[in-house]
């Protein structure tokens, strides 16, 4: 018996991951909760932490979302590494905004 040949949207050696109902249907579930989280909090006074726990439900609601339906979580070693380097030079130019934001001399001009 003769191996099957590759098919040609796929490389020789890549295995298709075929996510279940079940994995999307709890995904969507935690995102709908992370959703009413993020508009629940904003009626909390958490003074100059809302910002901060608002931010930080959207970061694991964009994780879910990358790793999940975007199926980076079982693709291979270079996909991961561009998302990776994606997420490194966004954070990198946050960095370099903020940097510029906290050493203006607010009121002083």
């Amino acid at each position: 018996m003769q191996p099957e040949p590759p098919r040609p949207d796929e490389t020789p050696g890549e295995h298709i991951h075929i996510v279940s109902p079940k994995v999307y249907a709890t995904i969507f579930v935690a995102l709908l909760f992370l959703t009413a989280a993020t508009c629940g909090i904003s009626y909390v006074d958490l003074g100059v932490f809302n910002a901060v726990v608002a931010m930080a439900i959207a970061c694991t609601k964009m994780t879910l979302v990358v790793l999940f339906f975007m199926h980076i979580k079982y693709s291979n070693k270079l996909t991961k590494l561009t998302v990776a380097s994606g997420i490194f030079l966004f954070l990198s130019l946050i960095g370099m905004i903020m940097s510029d934001y906290i050493s203006r001399a607010w009121g002083r001009w």
